[in-house]
């Protein structure tokens, strides 16, 4: 209604830094080292949660040296990862996501208190509600718009936990550019981001995302500034 780009709505210009990762699925230490091969990219996302992670990790800084962060997708126990953390420290992980599971809060509290990499809430931190119980439990959380139930949602939760002293990362779930564009123009309000959705798709329904280098670059069209494809709106049946 006001024709302005979502961010301007916010109050924003629009400009950040934030790169997006790239993620590098659970595969053989072999397929995984080929797909950073293939896709050059300045920061991964390296899913982890297999009693060889050290040897992947490893494996990986040897072939590159963007920056890397881990998720263990509630994977390891508390005794894994506090053996694995001087590891990846030496390694330079930049932060991992959810290392133990979504409930076990004394542990993470145990894991909060010794790490010197940030720990980030995903399954922990999906609705508003979860936000203050991540406080001295983990460094931040990581917010997914699909989980959350949007955008204005995802907005309060940043809010709160900037009130909270929480850092701020939103991740994707293989969205198109429709979905992603929506967590385009909330980059400008948090400090970490997943969003490479439209580039894990073989195929994608609408424009309106330029992605270069990890920079994520939006549209100045108004509201999310996307278009769908022509074939978009076509029945999948004649």
């Amino acid at each position: 209604m006001s024709r302005k780009p979502l961010h301007a709505v916010w109050g924003s210009d629009g400009k950040n830094d934030i790169l997006t990762d790239y993620t590098i699925g659970i595969d053989s230490t072999e397929k995984m080292i080929s797909k950073v091969q293939e896709k050059p990219w300045p920061v991964y996302k390296i899913k982890v949660g297999t009693p060889d992670d050290l040897e992947k990790l490893r494996a990986i800084r040897q072939q590159t040296n963007a920056t890397l962060r881990v998720d263990a997708n509630a994977g390891w126990t508390l005794e894994t990862a506090l053996h694995l953390l001087p590891a990846l420290k030496e390694l330079g992980v930049e932060m991992i996501e959810q290392p133990l599971a979504k409930d076990n809060w004394e542990d993470m509290q145990k894991l909060y208190a010794v790490s010197d990499i940030p720990l980030y809430a995903d399954e922990s931190c999906v609705f508003e509600k979860d936000v203050a119980r991540c406080k001295d439990h983990f460094h931040g959380i990581n917010i997914k718009l699909t989980k959350c139930s949007g955008i204005t949602p995802a907005r309060r939760m940043i809010k709160e936990a900037r009130s909270l002293g929480l850092s701020v990362m939103i991740g994707c779930m293989n969205e198109s550019t429709v979905g992603s564009a929506a967590i385009g123009h909330l980059l400008p309000f948090i400090d970490m981001v997943d969003m490479d959705g439209p580039l894990l798709l073989s195929e994608d329904i609408a424009t309106g995302l330029l992605y270069s280098a990890g920079k994520v670059q939006v549209s100045d069209r108004p509201g999310l500034g996307i278009e769908l494809k022509p074939e978009a709106w076509q029945p999948e049946f004649a």
